[in-house]
């Protein structure tokens, strides 16, 4: 999971539950996103990379292309 490239469909960002689709065993899933970096805010759109995951369905995110 880690270092999967994913996409916002729910704005991540200080005080924000965001949400992003990550593509999984052959397949799309919705997963709880927190920015990986304190502060950042990505948008919906936004292409991102996970840094960190905690099961069941947590992960951590930055921007994949700065």
């Amino acid at each position: 999971m880690v270092g999967e490239l994913g996409r916002v469909t729910g704005t991540v960002g200080p005080g924000l539950v965001g949400e992003v689709i990550v593509r999984v065993r052959g397949g799309a899933e919705a997963f709880l996103a927190y920015a990986a970096e304190p502060g950042e805010r990505l948008e919906r759109g936004t292409v991102v990379m996970v840094t960190e995951y905690q099961p069941p369905r947590t992960v951590y995110v930055t921007s994949a292309y700065t």
